[in-house]
């Protein structure tokens, strides 16, 4: 086992043992059954090791990595309960199993996602005094940012809006730096935030985490028409089944796998340029983004 796959499963297992600490059971009404459903036991965790291989690479401060790195999945995972809703994309699996409107009701489901939402930025300001005010304040703004109007939700009103419409290259790029990218990028500015890092550095991990979060989105759509259900863990072939636009559909398939080749050189070449010593895990996050089969 290579020392990218050892150090993934440890920390995959720390942020799994850390969020089940963080979203408790004993929620009214059920509702906390809801909430670890929808982020327990389930998915690669990317943005959460984007966070900590940042904070790594700038050797910040590891226990607020660790807290924004859970404050990011819920985040993602708030947003996925959200989107499978029947008034979104109408999806019935994620992660391998049923939605979570699907096993607790449309209603539970809504409320399971606002919880998740809150407790991210609950998370970000501990009360124990662990966490120093300013780097809390800076990173409640910049996930507040990545999920908001000008990111996240931004972007899934773009495509909610672009059903049946024919996008070009651009505006396709547009949509997804807001709906998938913002966020990605956001856990590689959130873990770099966690140390004082010169503002060369930042700008090239911005770099890396923006060309790493369109090629995460280029290579799901080929994903979309290439894996079967199983496999992804969720619905195949939905884009193309709600005619939505995609990089495939645009590009074609062959050249939609050599643009996501093509960022994904793109964010190692950031890296390079960002004279960091410790980088290699980051360079092995996004060769497995690349690589990946679901």
């Amino acid at each position: 086992m290579s020392g990218f796959m050892v150090w993934r499963a440890a920390q995959q297992d720390r942020v799994e043992q850390a969020l089940s600490s963080w979203v408790a059971a004993d929620v009214p009404a059920g509702l906390g059954l809801a909430m670890r459903y929808a982020v327990l036991d389930g998915g690669k965790r990317l943005r959460p090791l984007l966070v900590l291989a940042a904070g790594e690479a700038v050797q910040g401060d590891g226990a607020a990595a660790l807290r924004a790195a859970c404050a990011v999945e819920l985040i993602h995972a708030y947003s996925l309960v959200h989107d499978d809703m029947p008034c979104m994309d109408n999806d019935v699996l994620r992660r391998g199993k049923p939605t979570v409107h699907v096993r607790f009701g449309e209603a539970q489901a809504l409320l399971a996602g606002d919880a998740l939402q809150a407790l991210a930025f609950e998370l970000l300001v501990p009360d124990d005094g662990s966490m120093p005010p300013a780097l809390s304040a800076a990173l409640c703004r910049q996930l507040a940012l990545a999920a908001g109007a000008t990111g996240m939700a931004g972007g899934q009103a773009v495509d909610l809006a672009s059903v049946g419409l024919s996008l070009d290259q651009a505006a396709l790029e547009a949509m997804h730096r807001l709906k998938t990218g913002a966020l990605l990028q956001a856990s590689v500015m959130m873990g770099a935030a966690t140390a004082q890092v010169q503002a060369g550095v930042t700008r090239e991990l911005s770099a890396y985490g923006a060309s790493l979060g369109l090629a995460f989105q280029v290579v799901d759509d080929i994903l979309d028409v290439t894996t079967d259900s199983t496999t992804l863990g969720k619905t195949a072939g939905k884009d193309a089944a709600n005619d939505k636009p995609t990089f495939v559909s645009l590009m074609g398939l062959q050249n939609a796998q050599a643009y996501a080749d093509a960022l994904l050189d793109q964010a190692h070449a950031a890296l390079n340029r960002s004279g960091l010593a410790h980088t290699d895990t980051l360079h092995a996050l996004a060769d497995w983004v690349g690589r990946r089969t679901s």
